[in-house]
């Protein structure tokens, strides 16, 4: 069985997109991506590339006039997350054989096989995931229960309902912000359950690991696996995560620990400084996905410059804690 699946991203999150194929060509089996390229400069570099499997869309192949119309009072962020709904679609619309398409983030990367996570839903019209955060982290009041990050729509009744009910609530407000019980596209998700019918949940533990609910659980590596508990590790959701000149990377203000450092951030660090160098191949001055230290506060600076010796201390066994 072919699974098909759908991302966004633009030319500042191109190496995390890369990345992210590159895990799916690997532990996806038989799969098809569409890439919703929301710039000039992802599309041409992308399209050099010549990925196997993917099906690359241009920005003005995939805007309608409803998108066009509310654009201009958008951010950049805000009008991505208004489309996700409309990638969605516009695949289901665009190629009839899909009977079902996944929508997945582009900081996502795939440790092993996501067959599991459709195993586990079966029949389901809809496959949603949950935040699961940290007591200490829970935003779900304001940011939702739910994430965004990897929902599966089957071509049904109830699939298309809340594709067109979603997109059309996100064409009316999508903004980042908490107001009037949303914010984003996320939290109009909180009602899914009892809205639709035919809406599984996400149980596997290995779906969904990300830095708001990974130091809930028990991390670890078998015969070169990684193991949440007693699943899986499936796919992590880099949230939050920003690369910076001189190889610094900030995790972000979530915790975390030895194995979460070494068994999945080393390898992401990996696959991106890779994807990175793929990238200066074709665009020889770029800085794609680099993040200017003048963003940062001063303090801040002389900890990331020292990031290198913080993992080697972790690795010793020191717990740390990343502000």
């Amino acid at each position: 069985m072919t699974r098909y699946y759908v991302t966004l991203f633009d030319s500042n999150y191109l190496t995390r997109g890369l990345v992210m194929y590159q895990s799916l060509l690997g532990h996806g089996n038989n799969f098809h991506l569409w890439i919703i390229c929301f710039d000039d400069l992802a599309y041409k570099i992308l399209d050099h590339l010549q990925l196997d499997r993917v099906t690359l869309v241009t920005l003005s192949e995939f805007e309608d006039l409803e998108l066009l119309a509310i654009k201009s009072n958008r951010t950049r962020q805000e009008y991505c997350w208004t489309c996700t709904p409309s990638t969605i679609l516009y695949v289901l619309n665009n190629a009839p054989y899909v009977g079902a398409i996944t929508y997945l983030d582009a900081d996502l990367m795939f440790f092993s096989s996501p067959e599991p996570i459709f195993d586990e839903a079966g029949e389901a019209s809809i496959l949603i995931t949950e935040h699961r955060y940290l007591p200490e982290f829970d935003r779900s009041e304001t940011n939702g229960i739910y994430n965004v990050q990897f929902m599966m729509f089957r071509r049904d009744t109830e699939g298309l309902k809340a594709l067109h009910w979603w997109r059309d609530r996100c064409l009316e407000w999508c903004f980042a912000r908490c107001e009037d019980n949303k914010f984003g596209d996320q939290k109009y998700l909180d009602d899914w359950t009892e809205r639709f019918n035919k809406v599984h949940v996400l149980r596997h533990l290995g779906g969904g690991l990300a830095p708001w609910n990974a130091t809930r659980y028990a991390l670890q590596k078998l015969h070169e696996s990684v193991y949440v508990d007693r699943d899986q590790l499936i796919f992590y959701h880099f949230h939050q995560l920003a690369i910076h000149p001189f190889n610094i990377a900030h995790l972000g203000t979530y915790p975390v620990n030895q194995g979460l450092i070494e068994w999945v951030y080393e390898p992401y660090l990996k696959e991106l400084n890779y994807a990175y160098q793929q990238i200066r191949m074709i665009a020889p001055t770029s800085n794609l996905g680099v993040v200017s230290f003048l963003r940062l506060p001063q303090p801040l600076i002389e900890i990331y410059r020292f990031f290198k010796n913080v993992l080697r201390d972790i690795k010793r066994g020191k717990y740390r804690k990343y502000a």
